[in-house]
């Protein structure tokens, strides 16, 4: 099976004696609260989702990551995962010490502090996002987080309590198990943030011809307003695999990952955090992690070819954008179709949520007619 990123599969989460012993150790220690977004990254990296990080980072990685999207010893990683607090917080705390992490009042971790450093909000936008503009939702979030990072290994003493989807959620460890025992030597993961349309289906599809099975990987983490909620993302593809896949091929398991809009940048994070699952491919499709007009239509593909395939380790699947073509008469994209524009059914998230409202049913030639019920029973119950 492929390797973790870095060679090794992070594991910080303290059991046995060695977690009663840091359960009454808490006790003395200073408390830090923190916000859903940082005690689920907390989670990622203590479960090797995020491997080779074992703590937020500190200042040599988070510096690197900026300029080279490397970590200060080489190896590529594209995204800063950081803990950050108002001066005042990290005033309270001193390198070297331990810190208890809480949140809603209960504890779930202790920070091995090794530094605190300036984050240098403008400058990390412009690198990671591409724009120092507060209408990216990335840099707004950005922006309204604290100046100064605290930077250390982690130990995890407490999982989250996950309220939905908790019989489609794995850790590293558990999809390399249940690949292995499918027999699956290549995988293919699917990133997606919006319920499954046509092209989707045809993308995964495509990649499902040359390796043996498809990781069909749900983001779940925070998004912005305005995104479909996971449930109904998530019963889009419970409905879809019901119907339409081969159930011996086809694994379904949600991304416990706090969404970005990172456009390239994401793609390279979201293909190593496939990697550490155990996946061999990664489909990186038109406008990967987008939002808005920041970012090239392919832009999100074209970034892989700044690194050499084995730093990256896991191949990207680089699909032009799919459509149903009425001449054709079936799915296909620029690379395969000779017909006009005109004889392609495509249609933006603008319009489909314009349809759904009015109670117009979306086309079959663009999402099958269950998801599309799915899809009207949202739009027509927020009205």
């Amino acid at each position: 099976m492929i390797e973790p990123h870095g060679g090794k599969l992070v594991n910080r989460i303290a059991t046995g004696e060695k977690r009663e012993e840091l359960l009454k150790r808490v006790k003395e220690m200073k408390k830090l609260q923190v916000s859903y977004w940082d005690v689920s990254e907390l989670e990622n990296i203590a479960t090797g989702l995020f491997s080779p990080l074992e703590g937020f980072m500190t200042k040599a990685d988070y510096d690197n990551v900026l300029e080279n999207m490397r970590l200060s010893n080489g190896i590529v990683w594209s995204i800063p995962i950081v803990l950050s607090v108002d001066k005042d917080i990290a005033n309270q705390f001193k390198e070297g010490e331990d810190i208890a992490i809480y949140y809603e009042g209960e504890i779930y971790a202790v920070l091995h502090l090794e530094e605190r450093f300036e984050r240098r909000k403008k400058e990390e936008a412009k690198k990671v996002y591409k724009t120092d503009e507060d209408a990216h939702p990335g840099v707004a979030f950005l922006y309204s987080q604290g100046d100064v990072a605290l930077g250390g290994k982690i130990t995890l003493l407490n999982r989250i309590k996950h309220e939905k989807f908790n019989e489609y959620r794995y850790d590293p460890v558990q999809t390399r198990k249940i690949f292995e025992e499918k027999g699956w030597k290549t995988i293919v993961a699917f990133q997606t943030r919006n319920p499954i349309h046509r092209a989707h289906e045809y993308l995964q599809k495509t990649a499902l011809e040359m390796v043996d099975g498809l990781f069909i990987n749900p983001l779940v983490g925070k998004t912005k307003k305005g995104d479909i909620p996971a449930e109904v993302r998530m019963h889009s593809y419970e409905v879809i695999l019901e119907h339409y896949y081969p159930k011996s091929r086809v694994f379904l398991g949600v991304f416990p990952v706090n969404m970005r809009y990172a456009g390239p940048r994401e793609a390279i994070f979201h293909a190593i955090c496939r990697k550490n699952y155990g996946c061999t491919h990664f489909i990186v499709g038109r406008d990967h992690a987008g939002v808005g007009n920041y970012y090239g239509t392919y832009e999100a593909q074209e970034i892989f070819d700044q690194f050499k395939p084995e730093e990256i380790g896991i191949v990207p699947l680089k699909f032009e954008h799919a459509f149903y073509c009425k001449k054709c008469g079936n799915m296909a994209t620029s690379k395969t179709c000779p017909h006009d524009k005109e004889n392609h059914v495509f249609l933006s998230g603008t319009k489909v949520r314009e349809m759904l409202s009015n109670g117009e049913m979306p086309p079959a030639e663009f999402t099958r007619p269950e998801v599309a019920r799915l899809l009207m029973e949202f739009y027509q119950g927020e009205k």
